[in-house]
């Protein structure tokens, strides 16, 4: 529930009860979330409230805005497993415009660029790769 008098921000607190249900699965991959007016209406809040909250969760990559649709529950992507060779270097940036589409990267979230030991480099989405050694 929403505590009016609390510390916490009440977006902030609607955001941890929605992250509650998304990681429980009483929200699953791909489901909508209520409506923002439903929110607003069910906890006795705002609508900027509401929009605050899902931009939090939208942030932390748990849900995606389709407008005019609606929010939904992120669908993970599928986990690239990248092979570090002897000598590779591994760095982390901010993606450019052409990688944030190429990638459909969302706000925040960086690349990782591996330079082989021959000076050619890959670009990874940081959100959607795991690095190992062999």
């Amino acid at each position: 529930m929403i505590d009016h008098s609390a510390d916490r921000a009440v977006f902030r607190q609607l955001a941890d009860l929605l992250r509650r249900q998304i990681e429980s699965g009483e929200l699953r991959p791909g489901e909508a979330l209520p409506s923002e007016l439903r929110l607003a209406d069910d906890y006795n809040i705002s609508r900027t409230t509401v929009r605050q909250a899902i931009g939090q969760l939208r942030t932390e990559g748990l849900v995606t805005v389709d407008r005019p649709r609606g929010t939904f529950v992120r669908v993970p992507e599928p986990v690239q497993i990248v092979t570090l060779a002897r000598g590779d270097r591994v760095g982390a940036r901010m993606p450019n415009d052409n990688e944030r589409r190429k990638y459909r990267l969302r706000d925040g979230v960086p690349v990782l660029v591996v330079t082989a030991h021959d000076g050619t480099e890959t670009v990874h989405p940081a959100d959607r790769v795991q690095l190992t050694r062999p």
